[in-house]
């Protein structure tokens, strides 16, 4: 039998490998075939990052003329002028495509999930779908970062409106907008930044929202301590490791305010940390945010109305506070409705990702009365199964569990399952055409650094897949089709994998039937646990799970944001493995070697040693299959045709989601396009816990 791991993967990946040593072979490991051309995808304009906003005051401010009328000249709000930084975020209009625009109008989402409460930074869901982007404000921002050429980019600043890094490069001062306020009124400052660091990160019970957001994200041994009000800093083990700026944007450096969640923290209160976490349930209305809009209404199961900040932070070059929007629906239904409800007009954005639905919105958007407009980007989109890795406690798994955890450790294993799928059939399952492309996981065929020539790809040979299996010590000891446990392990038993999925999404369910019936084939059974939004999450960070289908997060398509997670450079790191009982990775050699390049690769400073040390990444997590790639496509902005300021090849998913980067705060309408669809016009966020808005 040949054995992959010394199949002289040279020459970029080129072999020539005799049929004689391939014996029962029918393939080899060789490079993934070119995916199909796609010509409806949208080009992107590339812009200097500088281009984009700077923070300075102006000479005069503006804002809707009912918020003057109603609420400055009757007492309840201070002037604009007051209400904003001493040097408030200016975005420039050479970068807006369509220019400054006019106060007005509704976004209307829908989203298919639910909303757990409004502690982000407890852990609690707010459902998705762009409302936690509209809500929370970072450190710094990175979706925008898709129009900006690779050689100039870094994180734009944002709630850090700069920074400086010491000689040594061991420390960033960062230097926060000064004088901006919460949408109560309530000053931002760095007492913000060091509750979210301490008593949330920091803080062993709390694990705030995204996933990214842990101690080790930052870096081994990394401090941060208040210098003042407005300046914060920054203390590393690394030298100049620049990485971190890009993990301190959305999702895992976003402060909520201090003053409201202080108080009910357990370190500062008798509650406990379920009761800290569930202190602003959906029905608390008002939540005070740095972002652009405050919600005022939640329905169950009906919608959620988020209404304009008047405190916020940000304004055009003339000085006109943002958001040019008044109001954000969020209807609560179901992600696929969400595609059917943009293409047909009764809901405005949408970022199309599931491929069941490509063929019929591409028809209905072709046609000249079409509501809304649909731009295809590259193929960001990847699905990949994840083995749980670890074997030393996390998930607390039974003897079953166990034994499964050490089959997922043996290459042989994963070899035999990765041979044994059928990636074609999988796409085409999903959707005909030239959008899905071959993907044997790793990096996404969309991103820069990706080489084509250092992936290592398995095709699909059943036999050979059951020779793998075979070597890794399984047979069918009773002949009912599937494989059994050595003597020994788990009772010999039927080798049952359970398999943790997303159950709110159509495409996830789609892929987890494909892959029953695939392993079928090969003599594993395995079992569907279909889970909701928040229950999923919790399962797959608790580690209950065997494997689990994930949809590629960020550091797959941007590889600069989210490094880390890459790999099991700290306990909590890797979306597979993470630590067990006694807070240790149980490392295998090849993930050491992963750990090696990460490491190196977010601490360099030349660029070409960067995009060679992701080659080496590439080769070695798909040579050893860290993960088992399923199908990658593109996704595709749905906007209504009435928005302006829409980047030209807005991805759906790339550093962010295209709710971020199509930057919504100065999205706008023209008058004459304007749809009454306001549910609370000339009304604005009332005091926090108070029911709806104010007029």
């Amino acid at each position: 039998m040949m054995n992959f791991r010394n199949a002289g993967i040279l020459a970029g990946l080129a072999l020539s490998v005799s049929a004689a040593a391939l014996n029962a072979y029918a393939s080899e490991p060789t490079i993934p075939p070119a995916p199909a051309d796609f010509p409806a995808e949208g080009k992107i304009n590339y812009v200097a990052r500088d281009s984009i906003l700077e923070f300075k005051a102006l000479p005069e401010y503006h804002e809707p003329d009912w918020v003057t009328k109603n609420f400055v000249a009757s007492g309840k709000l201070p002037p604009v002028k007051d209400r904003l930084p001493k040097e408030p975020m200016v975005f420039k209009t050479g970068n807006m495509p369509d220019g400054i625009g006019v106060y007005g109008d509704t976004m209307r989402h829908v989203i298919g999930g639910r909303p757990e409460g409004w502690n982000y930074g407890a852990g609690q869901t707010q459902g998705w779908g762009g409302i936690d982007i509209g809500l929370s404000e970072c450190l710094t921002r990175t979706a925008p970062l898709f129009q900006v050429q690779a050689s100039d980019t870094e994180p734009l600043p944002n709630l850090a409106k700069s920074w400086d890094w010491s000689e040594d490069g061991h420390k960033l001062t960062m230097h926060l907008i000064e004088g901006a306020k919460w949408s109560d009124g309530a000053p931002f400052n760095a007492d913000d930044i060091m509750f979210y660091w301490e008593d949330e990160v920091i803080d062993p019970n709390v694990s705030p929202l995204g996933g990214g957001a842990s101690p080790e994200a930052f870096g081994t041994g990394t401090t941060l301590k208040k210098i003042d009000d407005y300046t914060v800093e920054w203390t590393f083990k690394e030298a100049f490791p620049k990485q971190y700026l890009y993990t301190m944007s959305y999702p895992n450096f976003c402060p909520g305010p201090s003053h409201i969640l202080k108080p009910k923290h357990p370190k500062y209160s008798k509650n406990t940390y379920d009761q800290f976490k569930n202190a602003f349930p959906p029905e608390f209305m008002n939540m005070p945010v740095m972002g652009g809009w405050v919600p005022v209404e939640y329905r169950s199961d009906d919608i959620i109305v988020m209404r304009r900040n008047p405190y916020y932070w940000k304004v055009d070059e003339k000085g006109n506070q943002l958001p040019y929007l008044n109001e954000l629906h969020y209807k609560l239904s179901t992600w696929a409705d969400r595609d059917v409800q943009a293409v047909a007009g009764s809901a405005d954005i949408s970022n199309l990702e599931q491929p069941e639905n490509f063929v019929a919105s591409l028809k209905r958007a072709a046609e000249e009365t079409a509501p809304a407009r649909l731009a295809f980007g590259p193929r960001l989109i990847g699905y990949n199964l994840r083995m749980n890795f670890s074997a030393n406690g996390w998930g607390n798994p039974d003897e079953r569990g166990q034994a499964i955890r050490e089959l997922n450790r043996n290459e042989d294993f994963r070899k035999a399952v990765t041979m044994a799928l059928d990636r074609k059939a999988i796409g085409d399952s999903l959707v005909k055409g030239p959008f899905t492309a071959i993907y044997p996981g790793g990096l996404s065929s969309g991103t820069s650094f990706y080489d084509r020539n250092s992936t290592v790809y398995y095709p699909f040979d059943l036999e050979g897949a059951k020779a793998e299996l075979a070597k890794a010590g399984l047979k069918d000891t009773d002949g009912n089709g599937v494989v059994n446990f050595p003597a020994g392990k788990a009772g010999g038993k039927d080798v049952e994998i359970v398999m943790l999925i997303n159950n709110q999404y159509t495409t996830d369910k789609s892929l987890a039937e494909g892959v029953v019936g695939q392993m079928e084939k090969l003599g594993l059974k395995i079992v569907i646990n279909a889970l909701d939004g928040a229950k999923r999450d919790d399962a797959h960070y608790a580690g209950r799970f065997d494997w689990l289908i994930q949809r590629n997060t960020t550091e797959l398509s941007s590889v600069v944001q989210n490094t880390e997670q890459l790999a099991p450079v700290g306990p909590r790191t890797s979306w597979h493995h993470r630590a067990g009982k006694d807070d240790q990775v149980d490392l295998m050699p090849f993930e050491k070697e992963l750990i090696d390049v990460i490491n190196k690769f977010r601490t360099s400073q030349s660029n070409e040693e960067r995009v060679d040390l992701m080659k080496q990444y590439q080769k070695i997590s798909t040579e050893h299959v860290n993960t088992v790639g399923l199908t990658e496509y593109p996704g595709a902005l749905i906007i209504n045709k009435r928005f302006s300021n829409v980047p030209q090849g807005t991805p759906i998913m790339m550093f962010n989601w295209a709710e971020d980067s199509v930057i919504r705060e100065r999205m706008w309408v023209a008058a004459d396009k304007q749809g009454k669809y306001e549910l609370f016009p000339q009304q604005l966020p009332g005091k926090p816990g108070e029911k709806g808005p104010i007029n």
